[in-house]
This record gives structure tokens, sequence and C-alpha cells, in this order.
């Protein structure tokens, strides 16, 4: 369900009450620095507005999740990453992964980032 959460980390992020590290800021999207980093460079790219995963997010306003794309790669090149590649995850539940349910996508990259599942 779209709007803001009250108990919903990013939303409070995007809210100002806790402090991110922003690398970008549109008008609906927000990216920011990942506090406990699985590479060099891992930034959470989020729309403002809160979905609850990426499905949700695509189905209500794919505008909306093509503008977290743009920033993603907006966001990958700023930071040096497209010569080289990187990765763009979005973890959807919670056998995907998922920890906190507001749709974010993980942009990581900087290094070789091996396989995509530990084996």
């Amino acid at each position: 369900m779209p709007g803001v959460e009250t108990d919903c980390l990013f939303c409070r992020i995007v809210a100002g009450e806790i402090p991110a590290t922003v690398v970008r800021e549109t008008e609906t999207t927000l990216a920011f620095r990942d506090i406990s980093p699985k590479a060099p460079v891992h930034i959470l790219v989020i729309p403002k507005e809160h979905f609850v995963d990426v499905a949700t997010l695509a189905e209500a306003d794919p505008a909306l999740a093509g503008a977290v794309l743009e920033t993603a790669a907006t966001v990958a090149e700023q930071e040096g990453l497209t010569l080289d590649g990187f990765r763009l995850i979005f973890n959807t539940g919670p056998w995907g992964g998922q920890e906190v349910f507001h749709a974010h996508a993980h942009l990581l990259g900087g290094a070789p980032l091996g396989p995509m599942l530990a084996g």
C-alpha cells in the first residue's frame, strides 16, 4: 500500500527523522549509502513513497519504478561504476532476503562481486 508508514525505517529516513548519507535526491526518489556495506560501493535507492516491495511498486506506479531505476543508473555513473560494471538487486519477501519492507534497490560495485548466489 502506498503512502508513508510511521514505523518504516526508510520512511523515517525520507522524513529526516533518521540521518543518512544521501548521494542523490529527486522529487520522488532518494539514494543513500548503506550503513552495513557489502561492497566498496553499496547504495540504497528507494522511492520516497512507501511501497512494501518492488513488485507492489511496479504494479501500482510503473513510472515511479522507472524513476527508481533512473536514479540508480545516475548514481552508478556518479560513483564511477559504469565502466567496470555494477549489480542492482531488489530483494523481495522473506525468502528473497528482504529485511526492510519498503521497496528498495541495492546498488553494489567498486570491486568484482562474484557469483549471484553463495553456493
